[in-house]
């Protein structure tokens, strides 16, 4: 699905497995959303950013982001026209967000409050 521009979301236990290497000592994924190639996953104490490189997909870029790092982030809803949503999330000492686009295949209003959830703590 996701070839065909579905983002869709990951089951936390499934993406808990996949990606438990990058995990730390009990830290636990509570949300995972597929975007095209890329993954974000929302743990217990930081956001991950997983973006496949090249056409291949096997150089891959780990992005790791605490929580307390994250000065603000915007939600972008999907328009009549543009059929896509957007996060954007400032990190402290950097002037440029991090942009990530969301297709009709995840509510982006669900991606808001999990990182709500975790910001605002």
């Amino acid at each position: 699905m996701a070839l065909f521009g579905n983002a869709h979301t990951v089951d936390p236990a499934s993406a808990q497995q996949d990606y438990a290497r990058l995990l730390g000592h009990g830290e636990q994924v509570h949300a995972a959303f597929l975007l095209i190639r890329d993954t974000i996953l929302f743990t217990d104490r930081r956001l991950i950013l997983i973006d496949k490189q090249g056409i291949t997909g096997k150089k891959v870029e780990y992005h790791s982001v605490p929580y307390r790092s994250i000065t603000h982030f915007a939600v972008e809803t999907a328009g009549t026209f543009d059929l896509d949503a957007e996060l954007k999330i400032w990190i402290s000492g950097t002037p440029a967000p991090i942009e990530k686009t969301f297709t009709k295949g995840v509510d982006i209003y669900e991606v808001q409050a999990i990182l709500t959830q975790f910001v605002a703590r």
